[in-house]
């Protein structure tokens, strides 16, 4: 039998109720198919540790993550905690740690999701973005002078470098050529006339390796209004660092909300453990109310069974899923219900176990 081993990094706020659900899912599968099962360690990193110990994580964390299969992440980010903190000393610090250069984000609306654009089918929207996940401009690079005075300067400076830019642009092509769909790439190559030029001119040298790809290019901006104007045009969607941030928390407000955005921080070598994530964040309002909505945890587990090699499992997920929306009984206060956050999770096993058993 496989073992897959997991970290569990329940994190701050809502994270451990939607982490719970997930693992409940990703555990039936292993009882119901008996040919692998998981192996769960819990670490009790976050903005609580923080407090305590003046550390996101342990400063040999990434050592004690490494010889792990993935890495399951609930929520980080907590009042008292400045952003900044808790996402640079935990999320990205792993994201950059393991060179998990490559954010995977489907923007995708599921049946019976709620719809939030007017005169468009539900099929029109459904696309994959690919964001750069390890340099661009969340590469850290810059300097604060002159603090404190009257000509105080802050520098904040986007890396781009050949292999960074090749490497994301090159994954986003095979993605498109295996799936038979187009790639957009999106830049700002108009006002940003060294990083983004330079990703448009990497984006056309790549792209010559692939003719039988359908291709477009794109401003942000423009792509920002053609997302909710004509959405059928983007299918697989290439981006830097930073757009690729905004526009899938726009594409999350066009495809069911926030509570249906799920996460992959891929390291396609599997030199490390790659990271598997809700990106809601940690809701600290309704934290131990048991009324978060689990569905974006439990995408975010769909794609880890993907990345583990069970496509099928991954599938069947997100079918049972899109049952519970269809269904429209047992749904969270965020899409209208009064379900708890259990009872949502176990309305998706319900729907999974036939699925299966068939």
């Amino acid at each position: 039998m496989k073992t897959f081993k997991i970290a569990l990094i329940p994190g701050d706020g809502v994270g451990p109720e939607v982490i719970r659900e997930g693992v409940n899912v990703l555990n039936t599968l292993a009882d119901l198919d008996q040919t692998f099962t998981f192996e769960w360690t819990e670490f009790p990193w976050g903005c609580e540790y923080y407090t305590k110990h003046g550390v996101m994580m342990d400063e040999d964390g990434l050592e004690k993550l490494k010889s792990f299969d993935a890495i399951y992440l609930g929520a980080v980010g907590y009042p008292g905690v400045p952003d900044h903190i808790s996402l640079w000393d935990l999320l990205l610090k792993i994201r950059k740690g393991f060179d998990q250069y490559v954010n995977i984000r489907p923007i995708t609306l599921l049946k019976g999701a709620p719809p939030a654009l007017l005169n468009v089918e539900r099929e029109e929207i459904d696309m994959l973005f690919i964001r750069e996940n390890s340099e661009g401009e969340y590469a850290g690079a810059g300097d604060w002078l002159f603090k404190g005075q009257e000509n105080e300067v802050v520098l904040q400076n986007g890396v781009f470098s050949r292999k960074g830019t090749e490497r994301i642009i090159r994954y986003a092509f095979e993605v498109a050529r295996k799936e038979g769909k187009t790639l957009t790439s999106i830049s700002k190559g108009n006002a940003l006339n060294y990083s983004m030029v330079f990703w448009d001119q990497v984006f056309e040298e790549v792209s010559r390796e692939y003719p039988d790809v359908g291709k477009a290019s794109y401003l942000v901006d423009a792509a920002a209004m053609l997302m909710i104007k004509d959405p059928k045009r983007f299918e697989v969607v290439v981006t830097s660092n930073l757009f690729g941030d905004i526009l899938t928390d726009l594409g999350a407000s066009i495809a069911g909300g926030i509570g249906l955005a799920a996460g992959a921080n891929i390291n396609p070598e599997r030199t490390y453990p790659s990271m598997f994530e809700p990106i809601h964040g940690s809701a600290p309002d309704i934290a131990g109310k048991n009324i978060v909505n689990p569905l974006a945890a439990i995408w975010s587990a769909s794609q880890m069974m993907d990345f583990l090699g069970y496509e099928k499992y991954g599938a069947l997920i997100l079918e049972g899923i899109q049952q519970v929306l269809i269904e429209g009984e047992t749904l969270t206060p965020d899409m209208g219900g009064t379900s708890t956050t259990k009872d949502v999770g176990q309305a998706v096993i319900k729907h999974l176990c036939p699925m299966i058993q068939q």
